[in-house]
C-alpha cells in the first residue's frame, strides 16, 4: 500500500457526510425544502432521518482529526504502508459507523466509532515517536 491509498481514503472519509445527507434527505416527509433544509429537518419525525442526519453530523466531525493525522504521519516520515493500512481501517470504521448510525444499533456504532478514534490516536502518536526518534 503506498500513501496514494491514505489520501484515496482522506477523500472518502470527506464525502461520508454528504452521504449520510443524502439517506435523511430521503428518508423524511415530504418534499426536501431546499430554501430552509434545517427547518425542514427539524419537522421530520422519522426516526431514520434524524439519524442520518446525526452520522452527517458525527461525519464531519470525525474529518479534521482523521486528515490531519493523516497528514502529520505523512510529513514526520511514519511509513506509507502503515499510513494506508491505518487509513483504510478508519474508512471501513466510519462507513460502518455511518449504517449502524442510521440502522440504529447504538453498540456496533460506538464500537466502530472507538475503532475510528484507535486509529487517529495511532497515526499521531506514530507521528509523534517518529520526529522524536533519531534517525
Amino acid at each position: 500500500m503506498t500513501l496514494s491509498t491514505a489520501y484515496w481514503c482522506v477523500l472518502v472519509v470527506a464525502m461520508l457526510p454528504y452521504v449520510w445527507t443524502v439517506v435523511a434527505k430521503l428518508s423524511g416527509k415530504g418534499r426536501f425544502d431546499n430554501n430552509d433544509p434545517r427547518a425542514w429537518l427539524a419537522r421530520q419525525d422519522n426516526p431514520r432521518t434524524s439519524r442520518a442526519n446525526s452520522a452527517q453530523m458525527n461525519a464531519f466531525e470525525a474529518f479534521p482529526a482523521f486528515a490531519a493525522a493523516v497528514i502529520l504521519a505523512q510529513l514526520a516520515g511514519v511509513e506509507h504502508p502503515r499510513i494506508a493500512l491505518l487509513a483504510l481501517i478508519f474508512v471501513v470504521a466510519r462507513i460502518l459507523h455511518g449504517i449502524f448510525y442510521v440502522t440504529d444499533k447504538a453498540s456496533l456504532r460506538t464500537g466502530t466509532w472507538f475503532i475510528g478514534l484507535v486509529c487517529v490516536v495511532a497515526l499521531l502518536v506514530q507521528a509523534a515517536m517518529h520526529v522524536a526518534s533519531p534517525v
